[in-house]
């Protein structure tokens, strides 16, 4: 019995220090990143591959679909679908951003929790990002309202043409659709 309440202390002291390493994780205001370059920043894909973000995706168009927190999922799958079902001719890239250094601590966790979500065969479509790369898109689209996924279409040269942040809209996508025409389409995608 004596060991329950100390098993008790333990966790709730690994919860406590494992949350104030998630100092450097506060939200940052949002921001319309409409016509800048996407920030280079290191990711590794669920398969396992380094990715260079935007420098792998230049000579054509990409649609970033950034999430801050878990809860993203739900607005980002709703995108993905629109997508799809928009028949959208571009390349698509899941960006989870995990900021702070408790997720950084976490990464393997997280990826397995993600890989374990997700068809194998899609592993290479999303790409996580920790630490300084995280906080640098952070910083690009700003934190607020984090389950609200970042919509981003960058051009073939990674500048950004259509941006969102406000939560799913069917009248938006077809804006985004709009914005896609304009650009060159992706070969072999």
């Amino acid at each position: 019995m004596k060991k329950l309440p100390l098993l008790l202390v333990v966790l709730a002291l690994v919860a406590g220090a494992a949350a104030s390493l998630g100092g450097c994780s506060s939200t940052i205001e949002n921001r319309d990143p409409l016509g800048e370059a996407f920030p280079s920043v290191e990711a590794t894909s669920l398969d396992g591959e380094p990715v260079q973000i935007p420098e792998d995706f230049t000579g054509a168009p990409i649609l970033l679909l950034v999430g801050y927190v878990q809860d993203s999922q739900f607005d980002i799958d709703r995108w993905l679908y629109g997508a799809i079902d928009a028949e959208l001719e571009v390349a698509l890239r899941e960006v989870p951003a995990a900021r702070g250094a408790a997720a950084s601590l976490a990464k393997g966790f997280i990826d397995s929790g993600m890989q374990r979500g997700i068809p194998k065969d899609e592993w290479s479509a999303v790409t996580t990002t920790y630490g300084d790369a995280a906080e640098a898109i952070g910083k690009f689209t700003g934190t607020e309202r984090p389950r609200n996924a970042r919509v981003l279409l960058l051009d073939s040269s990674g500048i950004v043409r259509w941006f969102y942040d406000q939560g799913f809209s069917a009248l938006k996508l077809k804006t985004l659709e709009t914005a896609l025409e304009g650009l060159s389409t992706p070969t072999g995608e």
